[in-house]
């Protein structure tokens, strides 16, 4: 029985780790995606994403009406490389990870700064996937609002 207990622990404590090593992974993935933000570092920011990858945002009309806005990745990486005197920094915290196989979700409330001015707050979602051993972001849509923010 002591041997069967002894199992279970140690199989409980691999699976945590293993658990463990892929978020950090996909951290890494996340991060890298900011880094590049704050960097203008378009092949950081080129490296974080799939192939095909979806960028969309929510928006609150002033009339009240919700759209959802699709980006391409292509010119938001563009947009990012193009000179600028601030720096674009996205402060983000992480909170659930979720990973099944392949997939990951992830959620994360940010807040944006252009240099040192705020500029909007909300929530990244972000749906990541393993594509040759590699976490990369697939699909990405977020909430932009200024108010209830700090």
């Amino acid at each position: 029985m002591k041997l069967f207990f002894s199992f279970l622990l140690m199989f409980f404590s691999w699976t945590a780790s293993a658990q463990l090593a892929e978020e950090n992974e996909i951290k890494k993935v996340i991060d890298q995606l900011f880094t590049g933000m704050r960097s203008s570092d378009t092949a950081l920011l080129a490296h974080a994403f799939a192939p095909g990858a979806i960028l969309q945002t929510i928006i609150q009309k002033k009339d009240g009406s919700t759209v959802v806005r699709t980006d391409e990745v292509s010119g938001f990486i563009s947009s990012i490389g193009k000179p600028h005197k601030e720096i674009y920094d996205e402060r983000i915290s992480y909170g659930n990870i979720e990973i099944d196989a392949n997939l990951a979700a992830v959620w994360t409330p940010y807040q944006f700064f252009v240099g040192t001015t705020f500029s909007h707050c909300g929530v990244n979602s972000f749906q990541l996937v393993k594509l040759d051993g590699k976490w990369k972001i697939q699909y990405l849509i977020d909430t932009r609002r200024k108010d209830g923010c700090l």
